[in-house]
């Protein structure tokens, strides 16, 4: 019998020996991507993020829209009729127009018109008439109209587009976190299960050499054996659940080109991500109570957007105003000489125009009002609403960090126990089934271990979320 122990304490060392130099090749043969390189890759070339980058480019396009209603314009109307050899009349009219910030607008003119039945007030000298002059509402449109509300707004949207655009990239990075997580997870219960089958194999192995040297009943080799294929299931289960979550995690991996790249075999996650997951993710600083929720993207989102909500309600209000547009022209035939422009030449006119009820206006003012009295509601729900989730997320940090502890101590102790019944086991005072049964507790701590360890990884990538925290490629 002592023999036979030391026969199956060198089979075990052996069998060690080789099971370590095969994982050291097999450790070479990988290459490990980490969560930071991952990311990156992610924020720099998933089609997700560059659209969100086009919400930018769509504000800009609005932004230099609207500054098109600034644009100076050259105006030429001509308009010539002729009949049985007899011309009725032939009119040129050309202008400048200079729009300004007010409602103002500047105008240079020359009119030259001739015909025989040309209308008398059309009349103008030979050599044409010139005129110089302004035209503008007193009134409505004066303080604010279209073209200012519309440029103003377009200035905020792309102020909120940038904020919008940190949400959606920090929208797509956290889920490209969570399958990067899930696929670390799948990793360490496969790496687990396969340690746990080579320990299965080598008792089989051992079971069986003692069994035909006589040391060992049959009903061992049975058990061991039915160990050994209940190992290898769940194996096969571990490692289809790795290829899911490696597809998963390709569904992210882009070219700059817009290709898709498949995950090689021989890519690993980083199993030390506890030591790097705060740097990467940005929030190894983060702290709550220096936390602004005014500087929160969503909240200068909204921000920028009752802002423009405000630029609209002034726009309806100033549609209550009575419309008075008045304008003024200097006359001359002479444009060269600077004296020609005097006030006896001139051309001028008023328009006057008030609805009786402004009942239009007063409903557009009410929509504007209630409109912009939601988004401030919301905004102050939202406040609170991210003041409680990143509350949250702290207190569930910290509960990980007391499970962790809790969970570690439950696995060295299974480890020591397992250990211990192995010895026994070795010197003939304990069964295969008792050892089967300790390691059996030992892989449900393991795989507990890591299943905590998941979620400690999802609540920190929560934290990243919540607080919409920027991070470097």
């Amino acid at each position: 019998m002592p023999n036979s122990r030391k026969d199956m304490k060198k089979y075990f060392l052996l069998s060690f020996l080789m099971i370590f130099i095969k994982l050291s090749a097999q450790e070479n043969l990988s290459s490990v991507m980490t969560l930071g390189e991952y990311l990156g890759t992610v924020k720099a070339y998933h089609p997700i993020v560059k659209q969100a980058n086009l919400v930018i480019n769509n504000s800009e396009a609005k932004l230099l829209k609207a500054r098109g209603a600034f644009d100076p314009k050259i105006e030429v109307d001509f308009d010539k009729k002729v009949f049985k050899d007899s011309e009725y009349y032939n009119k040129l009219n050309g202008a400048f127009k200079i729009p300004t910030w007010y409602g103002i607008e500047l105008k240079a003119n020359f009119e030259n018109n001739e015909g025989s039945y040309l209308n008398p007030e059309a009349t103008v000298p030979t050599d044409g008439l010139y005129a110089a002059g302004i035209s503008g509402s007193l009134l409505r449109n004066f303080v604010i109209n279209e073209r200012m509300a519309s440029l103003k707004q377009a200035k905020l949207f792309i102020n909120q587009a940038k904020e919008d655009q940190q949400i959606l990239v920090n929208e797509i990075l956290y889920k490209a976190s969570l399958s990067y997580f899930d696929w670390l997870k799948t990793y360490n219960e496969k790496t687990t299960y396969e340690d746990f089958l080579e320990n299965a194999q080598i008792r089989f192995d051992g079971t069986k050499k003692l069994f035909f040297k006589g040391d060992k009943p049959a009903i061992d080799t049975l058990e061991a054996g039915i160990t050994l294929n209940d190992r290898k299931l769940n194996l096969e289960k571990a490692r289809i659940k790795f290829i899911k979550a490696s597809l998963e995690l390709s569904n992210f991996l882009w070219l700059a080109n817009n290709t898709p790249i498949e995950l090689q075999e021989n890519i690993i996650p980083d199993v030390n991500l506890l030591n790097t997951i705060d740097t990467t993710l940005n929030i190894a600083l983060f702290n709550d109570d220096e936390f602004d929720i005014n500087n929160h993207p969503k909240i200068k989102s909204l921000e920028f957007k009752i802002e423009s909500l405000n630029v609209d309600k002034n726009l309806k209000m100033n549609n209550l105003l009575p419309k008075l547009d008045v304008q003024y022209n200097f006359l001359t035939q002479t444009p060269r000489s600077a004296n020609s422009l005097i006030v006896d030449n001139f051309k001028a006119g008023i328009n006057f125009s008030m609805p009786l009820f402004l009942r239009k206006e007063r409903g557009d003012l009410k929509l504007a009002r209630i409109k912009l009295q939601e988004t401030q509601f919301e905004n102050e729900v939202t406040k609170v609403s991210i003041k409680n989730e990143v509350s949250a997320v702290q207190q569930e940090l910290t509960s990980f960090v007391q499970q962790t502890g809790f969970i570690d101590n439950i696995v060295s102790d299974y480890n020591k126990l397992l250990s211990a019944e192995e010895r026994k086991f070795f010197m003939g005072e304990s069964s295969l089934f008792i050892v089967n049964s300790r390691e059996s507790k030992l892989i449900e701590s393991q795989l507990k271990a890591i299943d905590i360890q998941n979620l400690f990884f999802k609540t920190k990538a929560k934290l990243f979320k919540a607080a919409v925290i920027s991070i470097t490629e």
